[in-house]
């Protein structure tokens, strides 16, 4: 008796062979699949980290130049004077110049919730430490992540990078 399926090979001599249909994936398979997605993954995140660095480093230009704007709107309204912070190490422009502004949501360096170093800086001249509207000149600076570097920003119109070995402001001088 010969019963033929769609699975099933007849053979002239009366046998039938019955052939296994696939059903799936074999192991070897599937981890070759597995390791080719992880390599290609890796290569993804690799590519993508300075991409990440570069994009901070234009936020960081971009919210110091948003300061600026306000520092110099600041200065029309008030006989061209900014607000008087002369202290050595600067202020974090994200809190006390935002206040000495009257802003109430100002830009935050995008890495400082993770590394405090990150931080958006202000410093003037002036005789005290205030906010009083008594300074002539300022410096604003951030920190750079794609070099050792940080952005600086000055009242005299000079925009660069400097190094951050050696880094000091004095009485809102531009050190660039």
């Amino acid at each position: 008796m010969r019963i033929q399926s769609k699975n099933n090979l007849n053979l002239s001599s009366g046998f039938t062979l019955i052939s296994k249909a696939c059903e799936g994936f074999t192991l070897i398979e599937l981890l070759v699949v597995i390791s080719v997605i992880g390599i290609l993954t890796t290569m993804v995140l690799v590519s993508f980290g300075p991409a990440q660095k570069q994009a901070r480093d234009i936020q960081r230009k971009s919210d110091i130049k948003e300061y600026q704007n306000s520092l110099e709107t600041f200065a029309n309204k008030g006989n061209g004077l900014y607000p008087s912070r002369p202290d050595a190490a600067g202020v974090t422009a994200s809190s006390r110049l935002c206040s000495d502004l009257g802003i109430t949501t100002c830009s935050e360096d995008p890495k400082n919730a993770a590394d405090a170093t990150y931080v958006y800086k202000y410093q003037s001249d002036g005789t005290v430490s205030d906010g009083t509207s008594v300074a002539a000149k300022y410096v604003l600076w951030a920190k750079i992540e794609n070099s050792t570097n940080y952005w600086v920003n000055c009242s005299n119109g000079k925009v660069g990078t400097k190094a951050q070995t050696g880094f000091s402001v004095s009485g809102g001088e531009c050190p660039l």
